[in-house]
């Protein structure tokens, strides 16, 4: 429970799901924490659930000049970061006929845009030793139907990871993933799905799983506190697959 002691950590999408999970268990593990959240409800639940120790700040992950004013903000607050969880996304399946510019851009921003110029706009702030976690997804690696824009996106940020491994480690920073396959979150309320469209894709998605259910918010974050730690100091450019099994079919 001491693995985060006096580290410094920034959880994107922080707010709700697997980022709020994260942030709990960082604090309990000894790191002070930022978050960051787009819903003014889940930002002030965030606040009631991480206390008053936590900073947590409303921005827009897919905004540039957003991610710039959030860098800022959080090193005015904690000077530097040991650790940097890339978790905001969004998450759309339709088949490719439905798509328009629009709604690709979008997704592309949030998903993929947005972290590269966060870690950007990071690395003055970033200390020396540091950690970054990139949350992707086990539809980068798998040919779902209609997830074509969503796993384009999580395979850039898996790209990413190995990229950035390579190009940082040199500055004391290590970058790694994880790929969860379906986890019990908020994100599959936010398809764009009728309430029985959505329950037929769940199931579906269920189908798949050999392990037989969707994954726990918990069961991702315990991952990501063993990146962020000096447990992993050793793993560097890696893509953690915590799906129950699903990519082996």
């Amino acid at each position: 429970m001491n693995r985060l002691i006096g580290k410094r950590a920034l959880i994107t999408g922080g707010t709700s799901g697997i980022g709020l999970e994260t942030a709990q268990q960082f604090i309990a593990e000894g790191a002070r924490v930022a978050v960051t959240g787009t819903n003014p409800e889940t930002i002030a639940k965030a606040r009631e659930i991480l206390g008053s120790d936590a900073l947590v700040l409303q921005g827009d992950a897919g905004s540039v000049a957003d991610q710039k004013r959030l860098a800022q903000a959080v090193g005015e607050a904690f000077g530097q970061l040991d650790a940097v969880f890339i978790n905001a996304g969004i998450a759309q399946l339709k088949p490719i006929e439905a798509w328009d510019e629009a709604g690709f851009d979008r997704t592309i921003a949030v998903n993929l845009k947005g972290p590269y110029f966060l870690l950007q706009a990071l690395l003055p702030i970033l200390a020396k030793p540091a950690s970054i976690v990139l949350n992707t997804s086990i539809n980068a690696n798998i040919g779902m139907p209609n997830s074509s824009v969503y796993a384009a996106s999580k395979a850039g940020l898996i790209s990413l990871a190995r990229t950035f491994s390579g190009e940082l480690i040199g500055r004391g920073i290590r970058v790694n993933a994880v790929s969860p396959g379906p986890i019990s979150t908020p994100l599959y309320g936010k398809l764009g799905m009728s309430n029985d469209d959505l329950q037929k894709t769940a199931d579906y998605i269920k189908s798949q799983i050999p392990a037989g259910r969707f994954g726990e918010p918990g069961e991702i974050a315990k991952a990501v506190v063993f990146l962020a730690s000096d447990e992993s100091a050793f793993t560097v450019g890696a893509e953690l697959v915590i799906d129950g099994g699903m990519s082996t079919l």
